[in-house]
């Protein structure tokens, strides 16, 4: 995953960049408007974290010129300003979140998870697994046709392994990407297992073509029988 960070502060930047590239993703820097706008009309990012106050202009008019070109970049802001009509304007020029300085490093990183498995659900409104349909925006499951009932956590759980088929993903990939900001206040990925336990269970009961296998000491892995 490629992440753009446009911000002035040098500490700031320093910071983010090396968070997300111990974490694996690709990140590139701009201190200021010009250089800002330089990368994104060259380049295309999974993720773009948008600083508004910027030397040489403001980071709405970088949000307004991605918007003018079309881009797909998923962008969050984060901005010091917590004026209302700053969010809902970046909100309306396209911006998929908006995060308020001071923020926790951990809480920016799953932000940026959030918004890129949203971008990358969208035109994916139906996941076939074998007999398996979900319909993602109803939040529908069927097996052979047949509509079976899922918490809401068995549900995004399913949702992640389709997306995730023939990959393993570990605990806490499946922790950060579902449960986000809350996932600080557990002290162990139990809840994890016994979601998933009650979710294979439902899924063996109907017969489904697909099944969830723990891979020792790695994770889970969705697969079909």
């Amino acid at each position: 995953m490629k992440i753009l960070v446009i911000e002035d502060e040098p500490e700031m930047r320093r910071l983010i960049k090396q968070f997300l590239t111990e974490e694996n993703y690709i990140v590139e820097e701009a201190a200021d408007f010009h250089s800002g706008l330089d990368k994104i009309s060259a380049y295309d990012y999974d993720c773009i974290l948008l600083d508004i106050s910027l030397p040489g202009g403001s980071g709405l008019e970088i949000l307004q010129e991605l918007k003018n070109m079309n881009k797909a970049d998923s962008v969050i802001i984060i901005s010091a300003k917590d004026s209302l009509d700053d969010k809902i304007k970046g909100l309306d020029l396209g911006a998929d979140d908006y995060l308020t300085k001071p923020f926790h490093i951990a809480e920016l990183n799953a932000r940026i998870k959030s918004v890129i498995r949203r971008k990358k659900s969208e035109g994916r409104r139906l996941l076939e697994l074998g007999n398996v349909k979900i319909n993602i925006e109803e939040r529908l499951v069927l097996i052979n046709n047949e509509s079976i009932e899922l918490n809401r956590k068995e549900f995004d759980i399913l949702v992640f392994f389709g997306m995730n088929k023939s990959r393993i993903v570990s605990k806490s990939a499946i922790a950060e990407n579902i449960w986000g900001d809350y996932i600080d206040q557990s002290n162990d990925f139990d809840f994890i297992y016994s979601q998933i336990k009650n979710l294979r269970k439902k899924l063996r009961d109907q017969e489904a073509d697909i099944d969830i296998n723990a891979v020792y000491g790695m994770g889970y892995k969705l697969i079909f029988k």
